[in-house]
């Protein structure tokens, strides 16, 4: 699977972004993907994924980001509202590496798309 994350830029506090992560090589029907970013001098952080059945998202970014999927794209989007300076980072996609697997079902992230730069700043 190989993925071409795309979407970042610079915007200002409160402005919004999406984000689409496309894959080639294997459909994401029924793949966990997952978004990630990493901050200058941070950890990499968990940010959401999608499944099948289930998007989760986490509490940082609850109720600003949302993730969907294209299945006929072969893209899986995440929609970011309201955005913050914190929020700046390089975000990345990843895929599961299995198919069928949930997001609670400890997907095994093996595949990464390159990043895409998100800066938020006025």
């Amino acid at each position: 699977v190989q993925l071409q994350a795309s979407g970042g830029g610079l915007v200002q506090p409160g402005g919004s972004l999406r984000l689409s992560c496309e894959a080639s090589g294997s459909t994401l029907e029924h793949r966990a993907i997952g978004w990630f970013r990493q901050a200058p001098g941070k950890e990499r952080e968990w940010v959401s994924c999608i499944s099948s059945d289930s998007t989760y998202t986490a509490d940082s970014v609850k109720g600003r980001f949302t993730i969907s999927r294209d299945v006929a794209k072969s893209t899986v989007y995440l929609q970011m509202n309201d955005l913050k300076p914190e929020d700046t980072a390089v975000f990345y996609c990843a895929a599961d590496r299995w198919l069928g697997n949930g997001c609670l079902s400890g997907p095994d992230f093996s595949f990464w798309g390159q990043g895409t730069q998100v800066t938020v700043s006025s």
